[in-house]
């Protein structure tokens, strides 16, 4: 039986979650002995781990001694973090920056998973080594996960991006996903925004820049500091929603453009399109054209099963 277990070990934190399956996906198809931790929805399947528990924290690590942990878990919700910002520091920052110290303790190889929103978005595209300034308390809440994580992990690895959507348990799990009932209803016309400038990204292209990330740096100990990734496709979410409709053959007719800047809810940058060329010049990279991976995320949310066949056959 052991001799089936691959030798090198990754854990995954937030495996639950829409990017963190999709981490735990890619190295576990690429053997990888991963191991993965959750914690409102993790059994049966992964492990249940409270990450502010320390002592837990501590004894998962010390009992598998990864080699890498990719840390997806956030609280990753700008409106969310703006009405309990404390419960959101404590997750994001203090205990990212106990996973980092523990990290170090046993040799692991951290990756840390921030971003775009700790930039302002008045001066993109951004490269790692531009000033923050993050416009809401999201923002500021990553940025200072970052800070933590590098000041406990001096070899730890920041990969910031931008925001994600790929194969959902449930349409709101992802701010891409969550349009496809306005598109599919066309019965009724829905105003979408046509002012922040976005960079679409599937999990499955920033799961494969972890776990290569992850191998780099098993052959050269340089690799660590802060890494942007982003899908290259720019895109409103009004032109979102327009490539989905175009992807199912739906009418868009009923989608309104609004070009004002959004008056609700948690300030967002208007463009903090991320500049990659640091992974790209270290062969790191897979993006899906974003046409291809909504189709793949979305049709089981059809509701006009007919489509399927015509789509897909």
């Amino acid at each position: 039986e052991d001799a089936d277990i691959p030798s090198r070990r990754v854990l995954i934190t937030g495996a639950t979650g829409l990017l963190g399956r999709a981490v735990f996906k890619e190295f576990n198809e690429n053997n990888w002995n991963a191991v993965g931790c959750g914690f409102r929805r993790a059994q049966p399947r992964f492990e249940q781990i409270n990450l502010l528990d320390c002592i837990a924290v501590h004894d998962i690590i010390h009992d598998f001694q990864p080699h890498v942990i990719v840390h997806c878990a956030a609280e990753r919700r700008p409106d969310v973090v703006e009405s309990q910002p404390d419960a959101a520091s404590q997750l994001n920052v203090a205990a990212s920056g106990n996973l980092a110290k523990e990290a170090a303790g046993v040799g692991a190889f951290l990756i840390y998973i921030s971003t775009d929103y700790v930039f302002d978005g008045t001066s993109p595209p951004y490269k790692e080594n531009d000033v923050p300034n993050p416009l809401n308390l999201y923002g500021k809440s990553k940025l200072e996960g970052e800070k933590a994580v590098l000041e406990n992990n001096e070899d730890a690895a920041v990969l910031r991006i931008p925001v994600l959507y790929g194969e959902v348990e449930r349409l709101e799990e992802s701010a891409v996903t969550v349009m496809f009932d306005k598109v599919q209803f066309s019965n009724k016309s829905a105003n979408m925004d046509h002012w922040q400038q976005r960079f679409p990204t599937n999990v499955k292209d920033v799961a494969a820049v972890c776990r290569q990330l992850a191998e780099k740096r098993m052959l050269d100990p340089s690799v660590k500091g802060t890494f942007h990734w982003s899908g290259n496709e720019q895109m409103t979410k009004y032109e979102m929603a327009c490539a989905i409709a175009d992807a199912f053959n739906l009418p868009s007719s009923h989608l309104r453009p609004i070009t004002d800047c959004p008056v609700v809810g948690a300030l967002r940058p208007r463009n903090a399109q991320l500049d990659c060329s640091r992974l790209e010049m270290l062969g790191i990279g897979q993006r899906t054209p974003f046409r291809t991976g909504i189709k793949e995320s979305l049709w089981p949310f059809l509701v006009d099963k007919r489509w399927r066949q015509t789509v897909f056959h």
